[in-house]
Order: structure tokens, then C-alpha cells, then sequence
């Protein structure tokens, strides 16, 4: 497909707030970046991802690599169907994943060798090996970090890397979300709760009541700030002006962001489409906020119980992590995916009735997945963490889909047909997004790091 370096176009609103003070008055720095706007793709032509977090480790053996010939010890209870392209199976339990199999692509052979949460995120999220097996504090970017750097001159009412997630899991390090050495501006705007409850609200969206009349339009308010940057400037204190704080008025400010994240725009039969729960009004509230002009939004699905469910059903856990010492596996993951299927599918189908499947790569994955042999603990089963295989899924982007990826041995246990990597996966999200995987930026010690160590592109997948 094809695709940008530097998206964002030069708008109306952008030249009038330039305007502001004249074409004369603009240093030859400030025209370069206005022409460099200029030449830039609208929002309807830029690439974007979403990614759909699914922490603890999907059972890849319960929802897209079934094996119903292994020994009973490793195939577990779940049966496989098939879907509307042959060859494509899935679990009994993802009935609406078998409707649209034409319309993603499964890889089944990804796989890497942490085990610990804490160090499974991180080299998963930044594509490195992490200097500490456990821990969430990144050593290296999250992935998205390095988009919002890649995408740092774009400004159209939207921060460039936003998440979502319940409340009390929002901090960067719950997820190693971290920035790491590209600092805090580059780290995801995060919108926490539950996006289904009829209460739930962005923060951070308003301004106190006392500021609106002197705010009232976002050209009086650039206005206000450039006096004060001139008189900071004289002063040699411009540090006080910084990008975090910019972006921070952007978005106080701006009216595409208060619209996108406004699910109530939305008309009823979609959101039920996806959903009236944490799982499938996130799924939409990623959709909308690419389609507004987010380069890169992550939802995290946790908890899937529906909205005023205060606990869990016996034997269900909060999220994927399904040892049989937190859940039984089976009574856990046949209840997680009814509200997963729905929502992942309403959004691949969403993607491409609304011609957003070429511009907006979709992935679904978490750390790792589970151990192919079952293990038992408090008279019930599950599986523990297992790196050296996983399943995932991927849609949109231009990709060539309707497609398994790679293969696992007979138990589960190792890929055996196509061997891939995280890096593999996020370089074809790279091209996808037209980042040079080559490019650099200085760590903590003045040190170039490259966007990925290593990696290619998935052939299968490239369109």
C-alpha cells in the first residue's frame, strides 16, 4: 500500500493561526515546517494502527491454533470449526471470527523467550531484550513512543498515541508503555475506565469554567501564548513552553478531540454491534479515533465483565493470565471470548465497510501465550506462560489476509513451519506506517538506537 513519512496536511486553521502575526514576521525555520505541513497527506490518507492489548498471555490452544489430535493433556476441552475460508480454523467459542476469516489473518509462529509478565512486555512492546527478565519500566520505547516521535510535527486536535484501559491501570509502567530514552511527550495519552458505563468521560478534555471567555477560539488563545513565548524567550527561559504542555492546550482545546472520543455519536446498533461492554466500546473507540486522525491507539482488554457487574463468575479471572491457580482456563476463556469475539470482529468488519482496511493496520496479541500441557492446581486446569509460542491476529493495513502464517509442531509447543520474531511484526507495521526501522534517536547516554535492531517485514502479509 502506499504510504507516508510525515503525514498531516497544512489546514485553513493552521495558516490562519500562522497568519496570526504575518507571513513577514515567520523565521525561515517556521516556513520550512509550514511548507513541510503543506506537502503533507490529509488525515484521510494517513496511515495508522491500532493495537488491542490482551495482557497475561492469550491461550493461543483455546481461541486460534487448536489441536484436536493431541494427547487430552495438551488439546484441552475446546473443539475447532471452521470458517468461510478453508483451510482457517478457530475455536468453536470466536462462531463470529468463522463469519469474516477472509477478512484477517492468523500468525501462529511467533514466539520469544521471556516468560515473566514483566519482562514478556517488554520485549514484545519495544523489540529489544530487556536489560531486567521482570519488571514493566521500559529500557527501550514502546512501539507507539517511536510512532508519536516519527509523527511528532503532526498536529490536527488529537494527540498521535492514545490508550485505553480500566481505572486504577493506567499508569506507563502497568504495561511497560514506557518511553524510555524519547521522554514523556512521546508516551500514550491514556483514557482510563470503562467506555460502556453511561458515566464514563474523558478527562482532561475541559478547562475551568473561569478560562473559557478568555479562550474562547483556539486563534485568540496561540495569540496569548506567542506574546508569552516572546517575552520567555528574552528571558532564556523557553524550556517553560514545552512540547508536552503544547500538546496539552491542543487538546483542551481542540473539538475533534472532544468529538472523537464521544461515543454517543455513535448510532445505537453500532455500539451494540460491537458490544456494550469494556471489550467492544474500547474496539470502537479505537476505530474512531483513527479514523479522526490518531496515528496509534492501544486498548487494553482486562476485565471483560459488562458494565455494573461488580465480580467475576467463579473460576474467571481479570485478564488473560489463565494458571489454573487464578481461574479454570476453560470456564475462564469460554467466558472471556463472547464478549471478544464480538468486539474484535465488529471492528476488522467496521474497518473495512468504512474503507479504513487499507490505511489502519489492526493487531491483536499479547506477551506470550499458554503452555501447551495443562497443569492443575485447586482441582481445576490451566496453562502458564509460554513465549516460545503464541498466536495473534492481524487485519487491515493493506495486508494480504484470508491467511494462517506460520505453524506450530503437533502439541503447540514450538513454531515449526516459518519461525518469527516480535521484530518481524512490528517491521511490518514499520512499513506500514512508513518508518525507517534504520532510524535513530540518541538514548539516555548520547548512544544512536535504531528503531529496531532487526526484523523484516512479513512477505506473506505485504500486499
Amino acid at each position: 500500500m502506499k504510504s507516508f513519512v510525515c503525514p498531516g496536511p497544512m489546514t485553513r486553521r493552521h495558516f490562519l493561526g500562522a497568519g496570526t502575526f504575518g507571513i513577514g514576521s515567520l523565521g525561515m525555520a517556521s516556513l520550512n515546517r509550514l511548507q513541510a505541513e503543506a506537502s503533507r497527506p490529509s488525515v484521510s490518507e494517513m496511515p495508522a494502527v491500532i493495537l488491542l492489548w490482551l495482557p497475561g498471555g492469550a491461550p493461543h490452544m483455546e481461541m486460534y491454533d487448536l489441536k484436536p489430535d493431541a494427547p487430552a493433556e495438551y488439546r484441552g476441552e475446546f473443539n475447532p470449526i471452521r470458517t468461510n475460508v478453508p483451510g482457517i480454523d478457530v475455536s468453536e467459542y470466536l462462531p463470529m471470527h468463522a463469519k469474516c476469516a477472509d477478512k484477517y489473518a492468523i500468525i501462529r509462529s511467533v514466539h520469544h523467550t521471556f516468560s515473566d509478565h514483566g519482562g514478556g512486555h517488554k520485549r514484545f512492546l519495544t523489540g529489544r531484550d530487556p536489560f531486567q527478565p521482570v519488571g514493566f519500566v521500559n529500557d527501550h520505547p514502546m512501539v507507539g513512543s517511536i510512532v508519536a516521535k516519527c509523527r511528532d510535527e503532526i498536529h490536527n486536535g488529537l494527540p498521535n498515541y492514545i490508550a485505553g484501559t480500566d481505572n486504577g491501570r493506567q499508569g506507563t509502567d502497568v504495561f511497560s508503555f514506557g518511553a524510555a530514552y524519547l521522554g514523556q511527550a512521546t508516551t500514550p495519552f491514556t483514557v482510563a475506565g470503562d467506555p460502556a458505563d453511561p458515566k464514563f468521560g474523558v478527562q482532561n478534555l475541559s478547562i475551568p469554567a473561569e478560562l473559557v471567555d478568555k479562550l474562547h477560539d483556539r486563534q485568540s488563545l496561540l495569540k496569548k501564548l506567542d506574546t508569552a513565548r516572546r517575552e520567555i524567550d528574552a528571558t532564556g527561559a523557553m524550556s517553560a513552553m514545552d512540547t508536552f504542555s503544547r500538546k496539552a492546550v491542543d487538546l483542551v482545546t481542540s473539538t475533534k478531540a472532544k468529538e472523537a472520543f464521544d461515543l454517543g455519536r455513535e448510532p445505537l446498533n453500532v455500539r451494540e454491534r460491537y458490544g456494550m461492554h469494556r471489550y467492544g466500546q474500547r474496539c470502537l473507540l479505537a476505530r474512531r479515533l483513527v479514523e479522526a486522525g490518531c496515528s496509534f491507539v492501544t486498548m487494553v482488554l482486562e476485565n471483560p465483565s459488562p458494565v455494573g457487574q461488580s465480580s467475576f463468575p467463579e473460576d474467571v479471572t481479570y485478564n488473560w493470565d489463565s494458571h489454573a491457580v487464578n481461574c479454570h482456563i476453560f470456564t475462564d476463556t469460554k467466558y472471556r471470548l463472547q464478549f471478544y469475539d464480538r468486539a474484535v470482529t465488529a471492528l476488522i468488519e467496521d474497518l473495512y465497510s468504512r474503507g479504513l482496511d487499507r490505511r489502519v493496520m489492526l493487531i491483536v496479541t499479547g506477551e506470550f501465550g499458554r503452555t501447551p500441557k495443562i497443569e492443575h492446581a485447586k482441582n481445576r486446569p490451566g496453562r502458564d506462560h509460554w513465549p516460545q509460542s503464541m498466536s495473534l491476529l492481524v487485519a487491515g493495513g493493506g495486508m494480504r489476509v484470508g491467511q494462517i502464517v506460520g505453524s506450530t509442531d503437533s502439541k503447540g509447543a514450538h513454531p515449526k513451519d516459518r519461525p518469527l520474531s516480535p521484530n518481524d511484526l512490528w517491521a511490518t507495521m514499520y512499513q506500514h506506517m512508513g518508518i525507517d526501522i534504520e532510524r535513530t534517536f540518541p538514548d539516555h547516554t548520547g548512544r544512536p538506537m535504531s528503531v529496531l535492531p532487526d526484523g523484516k517485514a512479513i512477505s506473506e502479509l505485504i500486499g
